[in-house]
């Protein structure tokens, strides 16, 4: 099933709208504006091989790059601050393409389609009187689409990290992995941490540096590597593919696809003018998008974003 691309417009309203929330900051993201780029190691399992036929799934050692975030578009915001956090990772395949992954510590996103994330990013700009959302016009949204209620609350429960290397980060779209007999199934990513960390107490991150979260990844990784799995949830008929708000049921089946070794903190892009784009759209041979709007509404709105940013096409 096709996705059809969202309009121009359309893209062009949706990063207005991320504006009006978080402000223009000239040089940044519209979101997920503040983070550090590290170097990365990705390694496969067999039972990776045995469901996709992609290449980084073959079991060689490939390089990597890996952007720890926090969500919001405020690039100076505190580390300590209540938001979601991402993880993007940068696949560099053996015949000089990409392929992306990007994930979030929410397993479920807020809204179903593009038309829904104007709406709702319209209804979260700040009062001109408060400087805050107007809780009401919140309210009146969640209140008519109630798929939102679970990715909502979960972001209202989000406590301050200790480390990014110690969280648990879901891709919430579903991807169909193809093997090599052209037999495919739908999956969904999570990045498992081999050292999960508890989260701080809101008082005692408040206390601590607003870039704590970069000098924490600083400090572990001069100690050595850090690890994630990456972890396949494997669906079943009638578990919803082209959704991000329904989750599916824990019970799914689950394969370890394979292992991130983070190894330190990047210096070689994202500096000189170079610009990295982090695209979970941009898939390779064995791995295919769902006919999921907000996912295929990425793309385009990625693209607005990096020409207000930086000024240059979309790169790889």
């Amino acid at each position: 099933m096709s996705v059809e691309p969202i309009s121009d417009q359309l893209a062009t309203e949706m990063v207005d709208a991320l504006g009006e929330v978080y402000g223009v900051h000239a040089g940044h993201r519209a979101t997920h504006a503040k983070g550090t780029l590290c170097a990365a190691t990705f390694t496969a399992t067999p039972e990776a091989a045995a469901r996709s036929r992609a290449a980084h799934f073959q079991g060689a050692p490939t390089r990597a790059h890996v952007r720890f975030s926090n969500g919001s578009g405020v690039p100076d915001a505190h580390d300590g601050a209540r938001d979601g956090r991402g993880m993007s990772v940068k696949f560099y395949l053996p015949d000089g393409s990409t392929t992306d992954v990007v994930a979030l510590t929410l397993p479920v996103f807020f809204v179903r389609t593009p038309a829904d994330f104007l709406e709702l990013t319209r209804a979260r700009r700040p009062d001109p009187a408060t400087g805050k959302p107007d809780l009401a016009r919140v309210g009146a949204f969640v209140a008519a689409h109630p798929e939102s209620v679970a990715a909502m609350q979960l972001s209202l429960a989000v406590a301050p990290p200790a480390s990014y290397l110690g969280l648990v980060y879901h891709a919430i779209h579903a991807f169909e992995l193809v093997d090599r007999d052209g037999s495919g199934r739908y999956v969904r990513y999570r990045w498992e941490p081999e050292e999960p960390r508890e989260p701080l107490a809101k008082e005692e991150a408040r206390a601590r540096h607003p870039d704590y979260l970069r000098a924490e990844l600083v400090d572990r990784l001069a100690v050595g590597p850090a690890a994630f799995r990456l972890v396949l949830a494997l669906a079943e008929p009638g578990d919803p593919v082209d959704d991000p708000t329904a989750a599916w049921p824990q019970e799914r089946e689950t394969v370890v696809a394979g292992r991130l070794e983070v190894t330190g903190i990047a210096t070689d892009r994202e500096r000189d003018g170079d610009v990295l784009v982090f695209d979970p759209t941009r898939v390779t041979d064995g791995v295919a998008c769902s006919p999921d709007p907000i996912l295929h509404a990425r793309s385009r709105a990625y693209s607005v974003s990096l020409e207000r940013r930086s000024g240059v096409p979309r790169p790889a």
